[in-house]
């Protein structure tokens, strides 16, 4: 059987097709379907033809049509998490977790849809204004092209879906296509409900057949999550357009004498720093400890990354799982054996099977290491100790990505000062940077992006102020 893609809402094949295969075996998981650039082009047109409708959708529609997402996403969670899990390696744990997250998504979308009503602004401030009142409402810009990545195929999607809908954007969505299932899934399921069909299509198009879409004028909208290489190439082919971006991340993590747990905190950091093999673009990459505290920390998270079980996906116990394909997996031996070739002290790890790399933590990595500078996107983690807080903060900011940070303190004006230095989108005290809940604003500065998500904030990305004067009013 070969999976249809969705094309204006209908289940629709193309000519060829492409197979997803797991990466924990490389077992068949499924055929899908490849659209033509016909189709393509179908479907930019059936989103610009309904731009008008879908923007005069009553409140009330668009937020049924998004409470009946969510409650058949968590009807459906253990088969969507199977698919997860299949296409993507995840672990099972992470999987169900990944389908709560999107019932979430689009559970907060239909409370937002209800309440996207504006504001009212005074204007009789001045005399020659007397009798005047503006009305501020936000309108879609237009449909939004969505290219979103392997690493979260269903929720990642839901932030992008769940806020066009609640602000009544078309919205066309390009799948990773080494993970497409989990988006076509959903897209079956909006299918369901009573939105125009032409709201949504997903199709799986290569990078070639992307190209004229991220030009194409009739979706004035682009959201990326991935590289920020690929952000970079996607800001030079449409400067014109809006373009969110929420890209890489090395996230830091800093943990201060004043912490009482030094091992819980390294069992959270162990666990988030591998705990989707890595590859989650707020997993604890790097992490900083008090020098006072440095080998006792440093032998407890060692404890607690050897403790982590690793293997097969399927298995609801394990933790670890494995990176997306071979090719990954090389990468990231590459970039150990680069850092501990140039001085880099190996406390665990270093070794894998296959798609199954071994959770690694690397001390002393010096400066002109790869795994320095770069987001390393698998289950590895360094380790460099500080004498100040001052210190830390800088060394956090010294990379050239800003996405998320955790500080490990009890201390309220650590807390603030933190929030105030770091040049990050989010700061998490008493706990990993990798925590995210899906209705605040995320997203990151610098490198890891422009833009934010959180639905209410996606839903601001979305749209544009129209202001609307009254006069003559009896105010």
């Amino acid at each position: 059987m070969i999976h249809p893609f969705y094309l204006s809402g209908v289940p629709t094949l193309g000519e060829g097709s492409f197979e997803v295969r797991s990466p924990f075996d490389g077992s068949l998981v499924a055929e899908v379907s490849r659209p033509t650039a016909a189709q393509a082009e179908q479907a930019a047109a059936d989103l610009d033809a309904v731009r008008a409708e879908a923007q005069a959708l009553p409140a009330h529609v668009r937020a049924a049509a998004l409470d009946h997402i969510s409650k058949r996403l968590a009807e459906r969670t253990d088969e969507i998490a199977a698919l997860i899990t299949a296409e993507n390696g995840k672990p099972m744990m992470w999987a169900k977790s990944e389908v709560g997250r999107a019932v979430s998504t689009f559970r907060w979308a239909a409370e937002e849809a209800r309440r996207f009503a504006g504001d009212l602004m005074r204007l009789d401030t001045e005399p020659a204004q007397t009798g005047r009142m503006a009305v501020v409402r936000r309108f879609p810009r237009g449909p939004v092209l969505a290219i979103t990545p392997f690493n979260f195929p269903l929720n990642l999607v839901a932030h992008k879906v769940a806020p066009a809908i609640a602000v009544g954007a078309p919205i066309l969505v390009k799948p990773a296509l080494k993970t497409p299932l989990s988006a076509l899934v959903l897209a079956e399921i909006v299918a369901e409900t009573d939105l125009p069909p032409r709201m949504l299509s997903v199709l799986t198009i290569g990078h070639a057949q992307m190209e004229p879409l991220v030009t194409d004028p009739r979706l004035p909208v682009v959201s990326l999550t991935g590289s920020d290489a690929v952000g970079e190439q996607l800001r030079a082919s449409a400067p014109q357009k809006h373009v969110i971006t929420e890209l890489g991340g090395d996230a830091a993590v800093i943990v201060e004498p004043d912490w009482p747990d030094l091992k819980a905190a390294a069992a959270r950091i162990g666990l988030f720093g591998c705990y989707q093999a890595g590859q989650s673009c707020i997993g604890v990459q790097r992490v900083l400890v008090h020098t006072s505290i440095a080998e006792k920390f440093s032998a407890e998270l060692v404890t607690a990354m050897e403790g982590l079980r690793q293997g097969d996906p399927t298995d609801p116990e394990v933790q670890v799982g494995p990176v997306i394909d071979a090719r990954a997996a090389e990468r990231i031996n590459g970039w150990v054996a680069d850092a501990t070739g140039k001085g880099a002290r190996l406390l665990t790890g270093g070794t894998a099977v296959g798609t199954l790399v071994a959770p690694t933590l690397l001390a002393d990595v010096p400066a002109d290491a790869i795994i320095a500078d770069n987001e390393v996107f698998g289950p590895v983690l360094t380790l460099t100790s500080y004498d100040t807080i001052e210190e830390a903060f800088a060394k956090v900011n010294s990379s050239r990505y800003g996405l998320q940070a955790g500080v490990f303190t009890t201390l309220l004006t650590t807390a603030f000062a933190a929030h105030r230095e770091l040049q990050v989108g989010g700061v998490i005290i008493g706990d990993v940077p990798t925590f995210r809940a899906d209705q605040m604003p995320y997203g990151g500065w610098k490198a890891s992006g422009s833009g934010r998500e959180g639905v209410a904030s996606a839903m601001d990305d979305l749209t544009d102020a129209r202001v609307l004067v009254l006069t003559g009013l009896p105010l």
